[in-house]
């Protein structure tokens, strides 16, 4: 139900990655993606930090929460977070967000441009150095499969990377304590992301699930070293719905769950519009940033803009 693709092919095969991912981005809108070669040190050291960073007291952490900044940046506490805007569960997750890294001194960040603020650190050692260039490598990867969605649609294979080249890309650690057993309980609840693709590493821990359309709720399954990727609900209004945006979510785990979200959204300015070739438009043409910031305000009461 859920396909196996090989990074290595948006190079060596790129017809044939071409039809497997758009036969899996028609259909149950997620895939495996293994023969990426982001090394595998580098995504061992990741999950380490996120280890030392939730491994502190709430109040080490409050000073970065992510109520307090208008940039989608920071700590999500336990609890903060529904994703099931339908039945109001709450989410049993925390999670620590970094975006686009920019000095203070940027001018984008000095003119208050949307999602263009400077990323908030906990003083821990390698922190930021080690998510960081996980970041850059994950960008690029994802960057590589936007070619093979554009040769999939009949565009160049170049076709995205413009609206790439400065994203609003968030690299999200995410911590699920295990489950109590009390009734109506969830991990993160049902939703669709919100951007283009989102590319997931998990430590193996089961609980995420998908829901094709028509049909029930199946297991992702793991493999190890593999992405878990899924298409976003920005990328199928893009594609004016020739791609399916799936709804997901996080069982409560049996023993503590962890995973590494990167969710790659366009650069703010990015006009997202049917694209070439997609047929009649569907959807009114909105901006990166206004389409994120619509869907971040329905997630997050904020405490200040500030």
């Amino acid at each position: 139900m859920i396909p196996v693709l090989d990074a290595r092919e948006i190079e060596s095969d790129p017809d044939h990655f071409a039809h497997e991912i758009g036969r899996a981005c028609r259909e149950v809108g997620f895939f495996l993606l293994e023969g990426h070669e982001i090394d595998e040190q580098l995504i061992a050291a990741v999950f380490e930090q996120g280890d030392g960073f939730f491994a502190q007291s709430d109040e080490a952490k409050a000073p970065l929460s992510i109520l307090k900044n208008p940039h989608n940046r920071g700590w999500a506490a336990l609890g903060s977070e529904r994703l099931d805007s339908e039945s109001g569960q709450v989410d049993r997750k925390e999670a620590f967000n970094v975006g686009f890294d920019l000095a203070s001194d940027d001018p984008r960040v000095v003119a208050g441009e949307p999602f263009r603020g400077v990323n908030v650190w906990p003083d821990l050692p390698m922190f930021e150095e080690t998510l960081l260039s996980y970041y850059d490598a994950v960008w690029r990867l994802g960057v590589r499969v936007h070619g093979g969605l554009a040769r999939d649609l009949g565009l160049e294979p170049g076709y995205f990377d413009p609206f790439f080249d400065a994203p609003m890309a968030t690299l999200r650690l995410l911590s699920y304590p295990a489950g109590t057993g009390v009734a109506g309980e969830i991990g993160a609840g049902a939703h669709t992301d919100y951007g283009s693709i989102t590319l997931l590493m998990t430590d193996g821990e089961a609980g995420l699930q998908v829901r094709p359309r028509g049909g029930d709720w199946i297991d992702v399954p793991h493999k190890p070293g593999a992405f878990v990727v899924n298409i976003g609900d920005c990328l199928m209004r893009w594609s004016n719905d020739i791609y399916v945006s799936n709804p997901h979510r996080v069982l409560p785990p049996a023993r503590p769950r962890r995973s590494i979200a990167f969710f790659l959204d366009p650069n703010p300015d990015a006009l997202i519009t049917a694209l070439p070739g997609t047929g009649t438009p569907k959807y009114t043409p909105v901006t990166g940033a206004d389409y994120l910031r619509s869907r971040l305000d329905a997630t997050y009461e904020r405490e200040s803009d500030a």
